[in-house]
């Protein structure tokens, strides 16, 4: 986890300006590397194979496993880590190397926030960007802490990251800043 190194104090609490954290799942590589490894003998079976006999058959292994490991390659990149930032105006998720998928909340849309100690992938259905309509929108890398951000319009956004507390801490104080009128947002209770 990384903090921006300009803070500002109220009190003896100091928020940074911009706060960063980052949650990060290892076994996501292994994954990533079924993925290559799919990848590997499709690109194989189109090589080395004898077309004369079967080619329906050879062409469907061919386009399954190519299929199958660019998918995986993609889907377990593109979720090894998530980076959060919080800064004056907004919550920004990235999701991956590339930073996609992102998402970026204004904090003027946030109507609460709070500590989630244990997300698992289990309940939210498997790792990645994920939807329950019943719960929401998550990100969701690894087990462990995250936040729960509660939209003004109700809809609710979870994210796994290290350090959620302050993560909350932070939002908290931005929020409670934008109500007393140096910036926008809605108030939340601590």
């Amino acid at each position: 986890m990384r903090h921006h190194s300009d803070r500002q104090g109220h009190g003896l609490e100091s928020v940074p300006e911009v706060w960063t954290g980052r949650a990060t799942n290892r076994l996501q590589w292994l994954l990533a590397m079924a993925g290559a490894a799919c990848l590997a003998l499709g690109v194989e079976l189109a090589v080395d194979s004898s077309w004369a006999t079967g080619i329906v058959p050879l062409l469907m292994a061919v386009i399954g496993c190519v299929a199958a490991g660019l998918l995986m390659l993609y889907g377990t990149i593109a979720f090894v880590h998530v980076a959060v930032k919080v800064d004056r105006n907004a919550l920004e998720v990235r999701c991956g190397h590339m930073g996609l998928p992102r998402r970026r909340i204004p904090l003027a849309q946030v109507a609460g926030v709070e500590v989630v100690p244990q997300v698992t992938p289990r309940e939210w259905g498997g790792w990645g960007h994920r939807w329950r309509p019943d719960r929401g929108t998550a990100v969701i890398v690894r087990r462990g802490e995250g936040i729960l951000v509660t939209l003004a319009d109700g809809r609710t956004f979870t994210v796994t990251v290290d350090d959620a507390e302050t993560a909350v801490r932070v939002i908290r104080y931005r929020l409670k800043r934008a109500d007393t009128g140096t910036g926008t947002g809605t108030p939340i209770g601590a």
